[in-house]
């Protein structure tokens, strides 16, 4: 793909959308060796940021419920906030557990911290695989160069990550483009009147992460032609 391919998108460009799902298409193929695939759901949880948290809380349940059909996922929550708080949960695999634990917080006004965020998907993955990493957010205040450096080391480890991004702060969305680009994931910017077509996508990267190409394949059979799309690219990787 030539770099003009990987350009930042809006989910409201059927032609921009198709770009997203090429990028997709790219990412490491998971491996479906029987167990739950993995799959980090990091938010940014600044005081910016709370509509869009009470959206994710509701799109989370769908991502729980399309993956388990094909046999399972495991979901770990990872989110900033206010002055250097910086959380995460254990391992969950049902989504009213996840569910609960997110309503419990509050957007607080504080800087970003994706630099520990990915700090913390290397320590996980290097554990145990990962298979995708989510990552929904609107403005960035840290460092280009060292967001990238962490993105590469996930990317040689085959943890894509999958950047959703609120808005289109120009900032922002250069950095989060190198970010997905280099863990071999993928960008998408939205906005409050895409909530259906990122509730598929999220969905689509959620059953991904859990079963690979094959399983994405079955999922998208009574989705939306984006998600087909996805499907197709995804094939013989």
């Amino acid at each position: 793909m030539s770099s003009n391919d990987k350009h930042p998108v809006k989910v409201s460009s059927k032609h921009e959308l198709d770009a997203f799902l090429e990028q997709v298409s790219n990412a490491p193929a998971t491996l479906n060796t029987g167990a739950e695939g993995r799959l980090l759901f990091a938010l940014d949880a600044t005081a910016s940021r709370q509509r869009t948290w009470d959206q994710a809380c509701h799109l989370q349940s769908e991502m729980f419920l399309e993956a388990g059909k094909i046999g399972g996922l495991q979901v770990q929550l990872c989110y900033y906030q206010g002055y250097g708080l910086f959380e995460h949960t254990g391992w969950f695999n049902n989504t009213r557990a996840l569910l609960d634990r997110m309503n419990r917080v509050s957007c607080v006004a504080g800087q970003t911290q994706l630099l520990r965020v990915l700090n913390h998907a290397l320590l996980e993955t290097r554990t145990r695989k990962i298979q995708a990493v989510i990552f929904i957010g609107d403005c960035l205040e840290e460092p280009a160069d060292k967001l990238a450096r962490l993105a590469g080391e996930l990317g040689l480890l085959s943890t894509p990550v999958f950047i959703f991004q609120e808005g289109n702060e120009l900032v922002a969305k250069r950095a989060f483009k190198e970010i997905a680009r280099l863990s071999g994931g993928a960008y998408c910017s939205f906005n409050a009147g895409s909530a259906q077509i990122l509730r598929q996508l999220l969905a689509a990267v959620a059953v991904y992460a859990a079963g690979g190409p094959k399983a994405l394949e079955n999922f998208a059979k009574d989705k939306s032609g984006e998600v087909l799309q996805l499907t197709h690219q995804l094939k013989g990787h």
